[in-house]
């Protein structure tokens, strides 16, 4: 009489056999070798649309339509193909001792104008050859990129470069905002605000937040540039710097603004003050 094993467990039917239980598990490396492509192939594809996303939020996205793709097994593919996800490195933000710190003024203030608050701030970019920094100007009323600068060093010189440049260009803010890192607290940067009377306010220190929209602009700015173009080197990306720059302050619409652009923002508001004068 034949014998049948339906219903019998993995372990009985492996008894019965004579064979152990990692012998039934076994696969050839092949085998595995095609699957692990075949599940690598699909996690660059959720990579290439949203290169932000770590492997549990991959797993997430994929394990309704692959229900193999576990966390345990999207790290492990990632792990070992050397995958990541796009994020800051972490202290960018480096607070000197020795320098003095200015209070936060900006809690519950309303910006109405421009010219009433800049801000600025750092952020990293990756680079074949190593990181460079990139420092920004931006007014608060109207997004408007005004100046910035990029570095292959984390000195104070490209940051008061850009302040002085935006100075030059769009005159004197009221408030200035940064946060407590050492560039904006030496000497030469604060030199250049009190030389023009400019109110110095910066963000405490584990409140992100403070300097949200610089925050943003940096976003906004990788997310649609910089990882999209891969640049392989200081002018390439200086280029296209520049070029989004300008396309995020004369065309790139802002649903905060009901959709006008930054220069819209600006440039209309001292109309109308230069119209309210005349009159």
């Amino acid at each position: 009489m034949e014998a049948s094993y339906k219903g019998l467990s993995v372990a009985m039917q492996c008894r019965l056999l004579g064979i152990s239980r990692s012998s039934y598990y076994y696969q050839t490396e092949e085998i595995q070798e095609n699957r692990d492509l075949a599940d690598l192939q699909l996690i660059l594809e959720v990579l290439q649309e949203l290169p932000f996303y770590g492997y549990r939020k991959i797993s997430r996205k994929l394990i309704l339509g692959h229900p193999h793709l576990t966390r345990k097994r999207v790290r492990r593919i990632m792990r070992r193909f050397g995958l990541r996800a796009l994020f800051a490195t972490p202290r960018l933000t480096v607070p000197r001792k020795d320098h003095k710190k200015y209070p936060y003024l900006l809690a519950g203030k309303v910006i109405r104008y421009p010219n009433q608050v800049w801000a600025s701030d750092i952020t990293y970019i990756r680079l074949p050859g190593g990181h460079v920094y990139l420092a920004v100007i931006l007014d608060l009323y109207s997004r408007r990129v005004l100046s910035w600068r990029l570095s292959n060093t984390l000195d104070a010189e490209f940051c008061v470069d850009a302040l002085e440049e935006a100075i030059e260009v769009y005159g004197i803010p009221a408030i200035f905002n940064t946060d407590q890192g050492c560039q904006y607290t030496s000497d030469a940067f604060i030199g250049v605000l009190k030389r023009h009377k400019i109110e110095i306010s910066m963000s405490a220190k584990g409140r992100a937040l403070d300097n949200v929209y610089v925050e943003r602009l940096w976003r906004t700015l990788k997310y649609e540039d910089i990882y999209l173009k891969s640049y392989e080197t200081m002018m390439e990306l200086r280029a296209g710097i520049k070029r989004y720059f300008k396309f995020y302050n004369t065309e790139r619409f802002h649903q905060s603004h009901s959709y006008l652009t930054p220069d819209v923002m600006y440039e209309s508001f001292s109309r109308r003050e230069e119209q309210s004068l005349a009159a």
